[in-house]
């Protein structure tokens, strides 16, 4: 995407706010970190390093500020830089939650840091450990030199004199900012793709403000150093979706959105609207429709029984207009589901075959799609596999091995795959994936 000229320069207190791996605590430490200086009265925006739809929900609870993911390969080295300094113009802190260990990956948290100047933040999970966490934050800080690391966050210590314990652990160079106490508050639950999503979760609000109180006490309520941010602000896309009316299910079994792909589909002119295929309802004007990824599997019986929104998925079908079906959508478009009990639920029949849950990861990685209007970058994340006889179309690319990925089916004007676009990508496939008035491949 070319840039508009307009350079945004701007000093913000910036982190990124990582770990030694998964499990440390690091996203409900971000969240609570970001409820809490917002409750002080500071504007705050969080960000999201890598593929994620989950965590940005409660992030976004917690900030009350639009997150954003941000990947040096999925969304480019470009608008990670602008998207950064654009908030550092408007805010007095920017947190980035990373993804998974600091230096897991590719490109990794760490990279992410380096190319926005942030400073790493580690959660170190203490539980169990004494002097150890002093070698883990001195491996953390001296693995990579362009990786800044002087301070350290200690998450479910027992006691004060535990947390005490810790500093005194830590070499010269590195500091104990706070020592994060076992407690019910920083809990949150999680499920088989991550974090429960934060409209499932009762009293979400309290248990945050409960929690901010918890770092608060824990001596997490100083801003960090500020940072200078510098990048040139992109050019609007062109309005290659103009008059386009685009219906975008969305509900609890359809919630996985990236904010900057509708962002993306609003600035090239098309209008969108909303609806919920658990309320059964439809959208009869729509020229296209998109059934993005969530949980179908887990309202697979309620889903079965809505015959209104079936009835106008299958007409619309037929009317060959299109459809774009990612991972949870194409799994709602096949002839039936199998959810994790073996239970089989009757879905909308538009592609033959069965989606099954199988209990295990089977798709993770990051994935880009060639197609005859650009390439678009995204990922797939999934725990059900595909039975059917229809032959794949096209091919994902693995982003890491360069060898062929999801299967992309298609029938009429419905594309259907485990493939999760980040339209920003390329805005003028994502367009495509819309308008259908030339072949795709």
């Amino acid at each position: 995407m070319s840039d508009s000229g307009e350079t945004i320069q701007a000093r913000v207190a910036a982190a990124m706010i990582t770990a030694p791996g998964s499990g440390q605590g690091k996203s409900m430490v971000t969240a609570t970190l970001a409820r809490l200086h917002r409750n002080a009265g500071r504007r705050v925006r969080v960000f999201k390093h890598g593929p994620d739809y989950l965590d940005p929900m409660v992030l976004e609870k917690a900030s009350g500020a639009p997150v954003y993911q941000l990947h040096p390969w999925m969304t480019g080295e470009a608008e990670c830089a602008w998207r950064l300094a654009d908030a550092a113009s408007e805010a007095d802190l920017v947190l980035v939650e990373g993804s998974m260990g600091l230096f897991d990956g590719n490109p990794s948290s760490a990279d992410l840091a380096v190319l926005g100047g942030l400073p790493a933040l580690p959660v170190i999970d203490a539980a169990g450990m004494a002097q150890t966490f002093g070698a883990v934050a001195l491996g953390l800080a001296r693995y990579r030199e362009d990786v800044p690391v002087h301070e350290v966050i200690a998450n479910r210590i027992g006691s004060p004199g535990h947390g005490r314990m810790l500093a005194e652990s830590l070499p010269e160079g590195i500091r104990l900012l706070g020592a994060v106490p076992r407690h019910e508050a920083m809990n949150i639950p999680d499920r088989h793709l991550g974090i429960v999503q934060a409209q499932e979760i009762q009293n979400l609000d309290e248990q945050l403000d409960a929690a901010a109180e918890v770092l608060q006490a824990a001596g997490l309520d100083q801003l960090p150093k500020e940072i200078q941010l510098s990048a040139r602000r992109p050019a609007p896309p062109p309005r290659l979706l103009e008059g386009c009316r685009i219906a975008i299910a969305r509900d609890r079994a359809f919630a996985f959105i990236y904010r900057a792909n509708t962002e993306l589909l609003e600035a090239m002119g098309a209008s969108l609207d909303y609806f919920s295929p658990l309320a059964n309802e439809t959208v009869p004007e729509a020229d296209a429709i998109w059934l993005p990824g969530g949980y179908p599997e887990l309202h697979a019986a309620k889903l079965a029984g809505q015959s209104a929104f079936r009835d106008w998925l299958q007409a619309h079908h037929q009317a060959d207009r299109p459809i774009l079906a990612e991972c949870g959508g194409m799994m709602a478009c096949m002839e039936a589901l199998v959810d994790g009990d073996g239970e089989r639920h009757a879905m909308a029949g538009l592609l033959p075959g069965e989606s099954i849950m199988v209990g295990r990861l089977m798709g993770l990685g990051i994935q880009s799609l060639e197609t005859a209007a650009g390439s678009l970058r995204g990922h797939t994340f999934h725990h059900s596999r595909l039975e059917t006889p229809l032959e794949p179309l096209a091919h994902t690319r693995r982003q890491r091995f360069d060898s062929a990925g999801e299967a992309v089916y298609s029938d009429k004007s419905l594309l259907a795959s485990y493939f999760h676009s980040y339209f920003p990508s390329s805005p003028a496939a994502a367009a495509a994936l819309f308008r259908r008035d030339e072949p795709l491949f």
